[in-house]
């Protein structure tokens, strides 16, 4: 194992037998054949689980929906960036020509997506409590910080619990565009409330994104155009 990715696996307080998993977990799919998209899809799954236990233990008194936004929060993509930033991976990613001009290795997405195929790297090599010790590590101090009261209710939530107060049906999301390249896509979304013929359009860098943007914008548009 080169030292300078020796020292990212100190990081995670895990010393791995197989090192070619971290490297492969380092390495974009813009780099190489072997890249670390299985791994991300693996860690993302043993980060949720991981995550979702480790608030159910935290707040006892939560309900489903305030555990719901509390993980939402902690492994949303900007949250895993920032602590991908924390531990300098950009440095250690391993990325092709052209996201090496792009900047990719800065670029949230990359690094989020890293974050979480380390983390499926460490599953592999170690099992799940060599996963949930380097979880700890990686995303402690952010849960130590968190309160269910503190996590505001995302615009999807927001827009539905409205248009229920009203009486009224749910709004339908629909995809209605998607552009460039599969690792730096962006989406268009429509929202619509038929019932009060509003619909809404908003781009995002993923689906769920760009829904919640959408969200956000129907919710805009309803208090201009139909307050109370």
């Amino acid at each position: 194992m080169r030292a300078d990715v020796d020292r990212l696996a100190r990081q995670l307080g895990y010393a791995f037998r197989d090192a070619d998993l971290l490297e492969a977990a380092l390495t974009h799919r813009s780099a190489q054949s072997r890249h670390n998209e299985r791994l991300e899809f693996l860690g993302d799954a043993v980060l949720g689980l991981v995550s979702a236990e480790a608030l159910w233990q935290r707040f006892p008194d939560a309900t489903e929906g305030q555990l719901t936004r509390l993980r939402a929060q902690l492994v949303k993509r900007e949250t895993l960036a920032a602590v991908a930033r924390d531990l300098d991976l950009g440095q250690y990613l391993r990325l092709g020509p052209g996201e090496l001009r792009s900047g990719g290795h800065a670029r949230d997405s990359i690094l989020a997506d890293a974050l979480e195929a380390v983390i499926g790297a460490v599953y592999l090599d170690g099992g799940l409590e060599a996963a949930r010790r380097a979880i700890g590590l990686l995303l402690g101090d952010r849960l130590e910080a968190m309160t269910p009261e503190s996590q505001p209710k995302d615009a999807k939530t927001r827009l539905q619990e409205h248009l229920q107060a009203r009486r009224l049906a749910l709004p339908a999301y629909a995809v209605l565009e998607t552009r460039g390249e599969d690792h730096a896509q962006t989406f268009t979304v429509c929202c619509e409330v038929a019932a009060l013929g509003l619909l809404v359009t908003a781009e995002g860098p993923s689906r769920r994104r760009a829904e919640q943007a959408a969200a956000e914008a129907m919710l805009r548009t309803m208090g201009e155009d139909h307050r109370g």
